[in-house]
């Protein structure tokens, strides 16, 4: 009987081995698939290369309208752009001032292959939230256009906003923004051009 249950303990164990051999192979195919999906996600192109034209130290020239119809007010400030990652992505570095007010920026731009979109994020020194945004590129006019939510301090609640940053050459770039009316129509509440230094 001991004889009988060590067989088929045997035949139980070489049944085991010979069944792991294919989900090993399995495995080894699905790990290799996995990787090179990774780097392929990974790998910056020509959209990354594209943004390059960001990169430098920039003098800016803020105008933002607190309502409409009404005068912009005006004031300066300086960005520090700097390609990073290997050319994945462009970090920002802002400073300027608000009212009165020191103001400190900080935001990252970038294309990202798995969803075939320009991702953007941005936080600042007036806030505790992160803007997150995604948005296409349009080669005729040079254009990026972003879209996306930040948490709106008056109604606690995320709000929808729209950005767009124009390339007018390698020495300049405009960044316009617009803000929903609580009629739901689109203003432009700032314009910030970027002035090579």
């Amino acid at each position: 009987m001991r004889l009988h249950r060590n067989v088929w303990m045997i035949v139980l164990a070489c049944a085991l081995a010979a069944s792991a051999v294919p989900a090993s192979a399995q495995d080894k195919q699905d790990e290799k698939a996995m990787m090179e999906a990774m780097a392929k996600a990974g790998a910056p192109g020509t959209e990354h290369k594209g943004l390059e034209v960001m990169a430098g130290s920039w003098t800016t020239e803020v105008k933002m309208w607190m309502a409409p119809g009404q005068p912009p007010s005006i004031s300066k400030g300086a960005s520090q752009n700097t390609s990073v990652f290997g050319g994945r992505y462009i970090r920002q570095e802002y400073t300027g001032d608000f009212m009165g007010s020191q103001f400190q920026g900080l935001g990252m731009t970038g294309y990202d292959n798995v969803l075939k979109r320009y991702v953007s994020t941005w936080a600042d020194s007036m806030s505790t939230g992160i803007l997150r945004m995604t948005g296409t590129y349009d080669a005729a006019t040079k254009t990026y256009t972003f879209e996306g939510t930040y948490p709106d301090p008056m109604s606690g609640q995320e709000k929808p906003t729209k950005m767009a940053v124009r390339v007018v050459s390698n020495d300049q770039h405009v960044m316009e923004w617009w803000d929903p009316t609580p009629d739901g129509k689109w203003v432009k509440t700032m314009e910030i051009t970027y002035t090579r230094k």
